[in-house]
């Protein structure tokens, strides 16, 4: 045999064994890189989505979302607590009357012409005077005007047995006002409607066109002040 048949031989065989070889390879997939899908590992299962979350997690825990909703509902009807009696309107002070204030006139020395009213709460509650006494003297058909510079900031309570006080001025001090003439009945109303009947001097007060009255005040002296 010639050397270069022995050469064809041999190549031949290598190629044989080569393509063998290849073909193995490729059988298991070692020679590509590619795994065979039963040794691959198995892919993990994908996440549920949030909204997947809550529903599992409501059909596993038993969630009432209607018990849920009457629960904040009734939470909320109970913050909204009633009104606390203690402190109500009816511990406000009402209206002072004729029935628990007696109503008293004293003439004074000083200032000349004055009379001093005063208010004195004989019930046993605290009550509100009016703000100041729309006193009718004999027949007259109105009320004299009120001194405007003796107004309080506030209404005058009478705490029982307390007192208020408002001052009178009867008439013009040099007799130059007019329409005077001697009185002897007086009255005042309050707010309720009730009117208290005021005594007077027996002797009578005399009166004209400069009477007025002051607010009711807490002090007497303040009252004689105008």
């Amino acid at each position: 045999m010639s050397a270069r048949t022995t050469r064809v031989r041999l190549f031949a065989a290598t190629t044989v064994a080569l393509a063998a070889l290849s073909l193995t390879a490729c059988e298991d997939g070692s020679a590509t890189g590619v795994r065979d899908s039963a040794s691959a590992p198995v892919a993990a299962e994908q996440s549920p989505r949030p909204e997947q979350r809550e529903q599992k997690d409501q059909q596993a825990g038993g969630t009432d979302t209607t018990s849920t909703t009457a629960r904040n509902d009734s939470a909320t009807a109970g913050s909204q607590a009633a009104p606390d009696s203690d402190g109500g309107d009816d511990e406000l002070p009402g209206d002072c009357s004729a029935e628990n204030v007696r109503i008293t006139a004293t003439e004074v020395p000083r200032p000349i012409n004055h009379l001093l009213l005063t208010a004195t709460n004989t019930g046993a509650k605290t009550c509100a005077l009016p703000t100041y006494p729309a006193a009718r003297f004999g027949e007259a058909q109105s009320v004299p005007p009120v001194v405007e510079a003796s107004k309080p900031q506030s209404l005058t309570m009478l705490e029982p047995g307390g007192s208020g006080y408002a001052g009178v001025l009867l008439s013009a001090g040099d007799g130059s006002a007019g329409n005077g003439s001697t009185v002897t009945s007086l009255t005042v109303p309050f707010d309720d409607g009730s009117v208290a009947t005021v005594t007077l001097p027996a002797d009578g007060v005399y009166v004209d066109d400069s009477l007025k009255v002051t607010y009711w005040l807490t002090d007497r002296s303040t009252a004689l002040t105008y």
